[in-house]
């Protein structure tokens, strides 16, 4: 029997709750702290929630993956201790909210496109537009002029291009289509920035590892993932993309943070921003915070003062280990500044 849409709604906040109640079961002392939201960032948040956890048995931390809507929701209405994802809440949002919310940074994050075409050698080029029509199923081979002419002295096969996307309300859907409004007029009139697109074209994939499985077993794909996926597996091609200056840019650490700096005069206190599409020659244009939603008040002292150490370890410990699971650290101009917000709440 199928679940009704009401159980279906309230299944994530009572997963959220049986965590909780488990893992204080285990110890009257023991503090839990849960969050959830976006899979973009959960390789490395899996790897941080399993180290902190060993340094700070008193205090247990669990991640669910569930997207970045589904946390925003979930921290809007009170549940669980954080929330992650890459879409900045709007001021209506954060003013509906059970309490206010502070947007914390805690690595910069690229989207690039991947692809399997057979024969191609080296890196495709992309830009904004023509990225834009093939997602809009307006550009339906590889041998299309378009792409032909960014990819000169390329054997581009006459294949279908088989689109491949993410399910509705994903920060890598946003991040894309923030990027893809800025570069084309036809997305922005026809799209527009949002986490869940209304695709024209395409079949979908729920999570990264599941958009990376179906580009890689079919001939033909395009899709599209975080970089830090595609460091363990070159079984697909990774685009370059064009930014605001008109050069080809590989999505690398150093160009990712080139994107931060471009914008950096720009960022607001609450660093709620869009760093797509940032000017300067060395940035590459898909480029966002990651960020952890998380209740600026909490009527618990002892719980606050559980979560910020663990955001505090988080942005000095925990961004030793940012590089290797393919996320580029928050630069050293920003850091303090995260942290600053995060000693407010205690």
């Amino acid at each position: 029997m199928k679940p009704s849409g009401l159980k279906l709604a309230v299944w994530p906040a009572l997963v959220l709750f049986l965590i909780c109640f488990t893992l204080a079961a285990n110890s009257q002392n023991l503090i839990a702290l849960v969050g959830s939201g976006s899979n973009l960032p959960t390789p490395l948040y899996s790897h941080w929630v399993e180290e902190y956890n060993k340094l700070s048995p008193g205090v247990q931390v669990r991640y669910l993956s569930t997207g970045t809507v589904k946390g925003i929701e979930d921290i809007s209405r009170g549940v669980g201790d954080f929330a992650a994802g890459e879409v900045p809440m709007s001021d209506e949002q954060l003013k509906a909210a059970k309490t206010p919310i502070l947007h914390i940074p805690t690595v910069l994050v690229a989207i690039v496109p991947i692809y399997h075409v057979p024969g191609v050698r080296g890196n495709l080029r992309f830009s904004g537009p023509v990225l834009a029509d093939i997602f809009l199923g307006s550009v339906k081979t590889w041998d299309d002029p378009m792409i032909k002419e960014l990819n000169p002295g390329q054997i581009l096969p006459h294949l279908d291009i088989a689109v491949v996307h993410r399910t509705e309300g994903k920060g890598s859907n946003y991040i894309l289509t923030d990027y893809l409004s800025k570069a084309s007029s036809r997305w922005r009139s026809q799209i527009g920035k949002t986490p869940s697109p209304a695709w024209p074209v395409g079949i979908n994939a729920n999570r990264g590892e599941d958009m990376m499985e179906k580009v890689k077993s079919t001939s033909g794909a395009i899709g599209y993932i975080e970089l830090g996926f595609t460091l363990s597996d070159n079984s697909v091609g990774v685009g370059h993309v064009q930014n605001a200056s008109g050069k080809f840019i590989e999505a690398t650490q150093a160009s990712i943070a080139a994107a931060y700096h471009s914008a950096e005069k720009s960022i607001p206190a609450d660093f709620r921003t869009s760093l797509t599409n940032a000017p300067g020659n060395e940035a590459y244009p898909v480029v966002s915070f990651t960020w952890l939603y998380v209740p600026e008040k909490s009527a618990d002292p002892e719980r606050a003062r559980a979560l910020a150490n663990f955001l505090e370890w988080t942005l000095s410990m925990g961004e030793q280990s940012a590089e290797q699971h393919g996320y580029t650290p928050l630069p050293a101009s920003l850091a303090p500044k995260v942290l600053a917000k995060v000693h407010s709440l205690r």
